[in-house]
């Protein structure tokens, strides 16, 4: 197929002075250089308009394709046919009197009319590049525009942050979120010192000090981690809900480091012989169709006695995996820090096919970076293991809001969140209260959210936040959950 030069017809010129040299090669050797002129006047040459020239074989040359600007403002192809109309079919071969041709401009105003062929070139691409830009922006303002109207009470810089991390821009998020962290201020006391919780029960009658059914002992006062006298109610658990009349969770508040003294974290200790957990699904995380609903519904709301927040983004943010009701979403990591949940109920947390493993009494495996308390000892990489270890959003030294959860070595399970936590000083918060394996869970403020609940038969539960400076609203579960969850019930 015969090359075009495109464009000629948008120069600017009333009159351009056409120079070429058109050579010919046959097939039977014949060769001839024809220069060749033309007056061209604001248009485009039509098909079969002649140039004047002259071949030494066959005379007059006549253009068969209109003469446009080519892709290349240097050389360009044309079919050509000689006086008596035989064809000379460019690049056919074979036939007598094939020929090849080519077309070059020379001169000032071939130069000119190149210059004029760029121009017009540029302004296409120009044009086709704000259509592109026109349309993908159509596209991104239709995509933001779902996840900003998709189920469930996530704040707006919530739902556009996972847009942006599931739409490959999770490098921009990470720096943005760096750029814009500010460390929290050091020393002070908490406004008000420690308020007695939320909901506190009255619980005359103290539990046995055996094992199931009739409760695990309670958890003893913390010592405060800020190297100096306790505040009043500092390290004090206090009941909060109750089974069968036994305290089933108990919360308690703790500055968290000798630094941070002005911010409380709130613990919250579970007592598995009361209560029973269960992985909720997520609309994203781990997305789906599950038997487990992804809300409180008016069936779960009954025997709700407490919630709170899973891992990091299943995305390869939380390094491990994801197994519930007898399907793996992501693989599960050998090492990773693992959350098991038993047919029964009860919470274990170890490393992957070192402490914990599959097996048939395994109901859910939520994974989430690596073991953070291990032995009852604190990991010392807390403060160095980088993004391998501990995710690469803020970075482990950040001090921001974090959640973690562990269990004891009688089995209890406790939760811990709270603002200006290092990864360092979650660790020490849940070895503060016994914990003999813990790991990290989720951070930032959007996405802690640690819950406990006055059991209502007759409705929806109330419920408290377990720090003061919790973000999300005690309802938030009651609404579909774009990420996982865990929710923890009263044992009938």
């Amino acid at each position: 197929m015969p090359s075009r030069f495109t464009g000629l017809k948008e120069c600017t010129a009333h009159t351009v002075q056409l120079h070429y040299v058109v050579t010919c090669r046959t097939d039977r050797g014949r060769a001839g250089r024809v220069p060749i002129t033309e007056q061209v006047t604001h248009r485009q040459m039509a098909t079969g308009e002649s140039l004047s020239g002259s071949d030494p074989e066959n005379g007059r040359v006549r253009l068969l394709n209109s003469l446009s600007l080519d892709h290349r403002p240097e050389v360009g192809r044309a079919e050509l046919c000689s006086s008596d109309d035989r064809p000379f079919a460019v690049g056919a071969g074979g036939a007598d009197g094939d020929i090849d041709g080519t077309v070059e401009r020379q001169g000032p105003a071939g130069r000119a009319l190149a210059a004029a062929g760029r121009a017009v070139r540029v302004a296409r691409v120009r044009r086709l590049a704000a259509a592109l830009l026109v349309s993908l922006l159509v596209l991104i303002g239709c995509s933001v525009g779902d996840a900003l109207r998709a189920p469930g009470n996530d704040s707006v810089a919530a739902k556009l942050a996972e847009w942006g991390r599931d739409h490959g821009f999770d490098g921009v998020i990470t720096w943005l979120e760096q750029k814009t962290y500010r460390p929290p201020p050091t020393g002070g006391e908490p406004v008000g010192g420690i308020a007695e919780p939320g909901g506190e029960i009255n619980v005359t009658q103290q539990p046995r000090r055996d094992s199931h059914p009739e409760g695990l002992p309670g958890p003893t006062t913390m010592t405060p981690l800020t190297h100096s006298p306790a505040l009043p109610g500092e390290g004090v658990w206090h009941p909060v809900s109750t089974v069968r009349g036994r305290p089933a969770v108990q919360v308690a508040t703790l500055r968290p480091d000798p630094a941070h003294t002005s911010f409380l974290a709130g613990l919250m200790w579970i007592d598995p012989t009361l209560v029973r957990g269960q992985l909720q699904p997520g609309t994203m995380d781990p997305g789906g169709h599950w038997q487990a609903a992804d809300h409180i519904t008016p069936q779960l709301a009954p025997s709700l006695v407490a919630v709170f927040n899973a891992g990091f983004r299943l995305n390869g943010a939380s390094g491990g995996g994801y197994y519930s009701e007898h399907r793996t979403v992501v693989p599960l990591r050998n090492g990773a820090a693992s959350l098991v949940l038993n047919n029964d109920g009860t919470a274990q947390v170890g490393a992957w096919n070192r402490d914990v493993r599959m097996g048939p009494a395994v109901a859910s495996v939520r994974q989430n970076l690596v073991l953070l308390v291990d032995g009852g000892k604190v990991n010392p990489t807390c403060a160095s293991g980088g993004t391998a270890q501990w995710g690469s959003t803020i970075g482990q030294a950040a001090f921001i809001h974090r959640s973690g959860f562990g269990v004891t070595a009688n089995g209890a399970e406790v939760y811990v969140g709270g603002p200006a936590l290092s990864v360092c000083s979650l660790g020490n918060l849940l070895a503060a209260a016994g914990v003999v394996r813990g790991m990290e869970l989720d951070i930032n403020p959007n996405w802690v959210s640690g819950t406990y609940f006055h059991r209502n038969p007759h409705g929806n539960p109330k419920g408290f936040r377990l720090f003061p400076g919790e973000q999300v609203s005690p309802a938030h579960y009651f609404t579909t959950s774009s990420r996982d969850w865990y929710g923890w019930y009263a044992r009938h």
